[in-house]
């Protein structure tokens, strides 16, 4: 197993671990500091969370209800594209995925779910790269992880990695210096 691999393998499990009263007060802390940073945003590509995810609904919720325009992902193929919130239906890897047209305008917020972090703001995701390919074409949108304070771990980055302009997590944010 590679260094990365026996991170995801433990984060997985730590993610597992971690519930009740306090993945709820840590996912309310998430939402609030998120919601707290990017109040003066419009737009926000965001993850349906799933399984043991840093909850994303709270916020997809808040975010609608101040009249922000909302994207979710959806894999097509090899690549993943933002898809206005709505309907939705179970995609690629037992996810939810919105129904209607990809959009291909800018976004002013990406966040981008984890399952590690580190001190550069380099993420380890699941593994499949749809969110690096991603990221490589829309430079312009602040990305943004979320995730677990425990997931800050140390390890050694890709070349074709895209660093997190920060992290969020129930003890606050974690700002990277822009390093592409």
């Amino acid at each position: 197993m590679s260094g990365k691999e026996e991170i995801r393998y433990k984060l997985k499990v730590k993610r597992r671990y971690f519930e009740g009263v306090r993945r709820g007060f840590a996912d309310g802390a998430i939402r609030d500091n998120f919601l707290n940073a990017f109040s003066a945003c419009e737009s926000f590509f965001i993850y349906n969370s799933f399984s043991t995810e840093a909850d994303t609904k709270g916020i997809i919720a808040e975010l609608l209800e101040a009249g922000k325009k909302v994207y979710l992902p959806r894999v097509d193929g090899d690549k993943m594209v933002a898809v206005p919130y709505g309907e939705t239906r179970v995609g690629a890897f037992g996810i939810e995925e919105p129904v209607g047209k990809p959009y291909k305008g800018k976004i002013d917020v990406t966040v981008i779910p984890l399952l590690a972090v580190n001190e550069k703001g380099f993420r380890i995701g699941y593994g499949k790269g749809f969110y690096d390919r991603y990221l490589k074409k829309d430079k312009r949108t602040k990305k943004v992880g979320l995730g677990y304070s425990f997931q800050i771990e140390s390890f050694e980055e890709d070349g074709w990695d895209i660093p997190l302009d920060l992290f969020v997590c129930e003890k606050g944010i974690y700002y990277y210096e822009n390093q592409r």
